[in-house]
């Protein structure tokens, strides 16, 4: 009377209540399928990164005595979909039941919905257990309209009782310390390097190649510094909050090419295939804060990405999910750049940010939003290839926490579902944020034209004003954006002309960018 259960690549909790006791009955299955590695082309450690996480979480599961059937991805039985391997594991095993855990992407949970109808087999559906908020509610509260995550980070706070003073208030008089958090780095104090060990992972890596996976970026299959266990993770976030957390909030924003991590704790990977719950990471920011080795700010910022954003943005996908594929509000058309693919930009900050995340897999927040995101915006690219991108190139990208982050937050094409106003910036901000700037072949002070030293002028300023200009009757009135209007309006005639047409020569030939 075999129960078989299914467990993804991103379910992989050893805390689940599934695990606790070991039954002869149960059946564990975990796929590597093409299914799953095709639809987008994935960054080549991603995908090493994920199967090498989930062949530990089985030897794990063996170990603990329970059952297990691994289906790898060049396993001659393999049938390189759930539906058709579900089906041949489940007459393998003379299944009577199948049961899996909630899939945290629509596309995956439609298609093993409709495995488990072909199966014909009595089914259930449990929880991850892993989220602060359950799935159903947050659907049924964003269903009509979405609250500003400001709000929404309010809330999850009193309920779950974190940084509350005596009163139920906000520790430090405030919810929000943001305005501290937007600090430039000097270099000092330096940022330490993320404590992972390499994989060798070449084996593996062979089987995916053989497989005819199709994936871009580096591999450097023989050193992949990612967790790949709950171990490992849970050394990963004692390491954050002891030599990290306590300058991440001034330095959260910013961006250096003397340092890929900066003071980020490289743990959304961790979190999202679930090696790590939530809360436990909550907890540690908050323990170091109450010890004083952490300032409050800090720690703040820190906790508002998990516990506010990380929970918000799969509220808005799971409620506006499968409509908000489709968002394209400021109607972008433009393909994107084919650096994007290579890094082969003129522009500095460009240049490092697609670099980086091809060589690493990874990008921290203000990277993918202001940099290589702002540019897509301000250029008119399509939100599906600006999608498809995100998806497929960062290792922490599912697409419940990439979609609502790349089509709302940084491309504004679900027409203000997530974000008040575009995250559009020029030159400037990226100089206040960084030191892209300072070896750059563009002048980032030039709207157009060249300096005197003979430097084409960047083209994030003309790129900028053209897309404020081409929206204006959307943005106009927003009172978020009523000081760059006015300050439009107060050029003379002979500038914002010659604003416009060198935009309009960017525009004709980004891929010589």
């Amino acid at each position: 009377m075999t129960t078989l259960r299914l467990v993804l690549g991103d379910q992989l909790n050893a805390a689940h209540s599934w695990f606790r006791t070991a039954r002869a009955d149960v059946l564990y299955l975990l796929l590597e399928v093409r299914s799953e590695t095709d639809p987008v082309r994935h960054h080549a450690q991603k995908v090493l990164a994920i199967f090498a996480a989930m062949r530990a979480f089985a030897e794990a599961l063996q170990a603990a005595g329970h059952r297990v059937r691994y289906l790898k991805i060049g396993d001659p039985a393999n049938r390189q979909a759930f539906a058709t391997n579900l089906a041949l594991v489940a007459a393998e095993c003379c299944a009577m039941r199948f049961e899996r855990m909630e899939a945290d992407e629509w596309r995956v949970e439609r298609l093993l919905d409709e495995a488990a109808q072909a199966l014909g087999l009595p089914h259930a559906v449990v929880g991850s257990e892993h989220f602060l908020a359950e799935r159903a509610e947050l659907m049924q509260r964003f269903a009509a309209k979405v609250p500003r995550m400001e709000f929404f980070y309010r809330d999850m706070r009193r309920r779950h009782r974190i940084l509350l003073d005596g009163d139920g208030g906000p520790v430090g008089g405030a919810w929000n310390f943001d305005a501290q958090n937007r600090e430039k780095w000097p270099g000092d104090p330096p940022a330490p390097d993320w404590p992972w060990r390499g994989h060798d992972l070449s084996a593996l890596w062979e089987e995916i190649v053989a497989a005819g996976v199709h994936t871009i970026g580096a591999a450097h299959a023989d050193n992949v510094r990612w967790p790949l266990s709950r171990r490992e993770a849970r050394a990963g976030l004692a390491h954050f909050v002891a030599y990290a957390l306590p300058h991440f909030g001034p330095y959260q924003d910013a961006m250096s090419t003397c340092s890929r991590t900066l003071f980020h704790s490289g743990l959304s990977f961790a979190l999202n295939v679930k090696l790590l719950h939530p809360r436990e990471v909550i907890d540690a920011a908050v323990a170091a804060w109450q010890a004083g080795t952490v300032e409050l700010a800090s720690c703040e910022g820190f906790v508002r990405q998990i516990l506010g954003w990380r929970e918000f943005v799969r509220g808005v996908y799971w409620a506006r999910m499968p409509g908000y594929a489709q968002g394209n509000a400021l109607d972008a058309r433009r393909p994107l750049p084919a650096w994007y693919w290579n890094g082969d930009t003129k522009m500095a900050c460009l240049r490092h940010a697609v670099s980086q995340s091809l060589d690493t897999a990874y990008a921290h927040h203000i990277q993918r939003l202001m940099i290589t995101g702002n540019f897509a915006l301000l250029a008119g690219c399509n939100p599906d290839e600006v999608d498809a991108w995100y998806l497929g190139i960062y290792i922490d990208a599912f697409e419940w926490v990439e979609m609502p982050n790349t089509r709302g937050m940084s491309q504004f094409a679900d027409g203000g579902v997530i974000a008040s106003k575009p995250y559009a910036g020029a030159a400037s901000y990226v100089g206040r944020q960084s030191d892209y700037c300072k070896a750059c072949a563009y002048d980032p002070k030039r709207r157009h034209g060249r300096s005197a030293e003979g430097k084409p002028a960047c083209p994030l300023n003309s790129l900028y004003w053209d897309f404020l200009l081409r929206h204006e009757a959307r943005f106009a009135r927003n009172p978020r954006m009523a000081m760059p209007y006015k300050a439009w309006a107060k050029m003379d005639a002979a500038e914002r002309a010659a604003t416009r047409a060198q935009a309009a020569q960017w525009l004709a030939r980004l891929d010589a960018l």
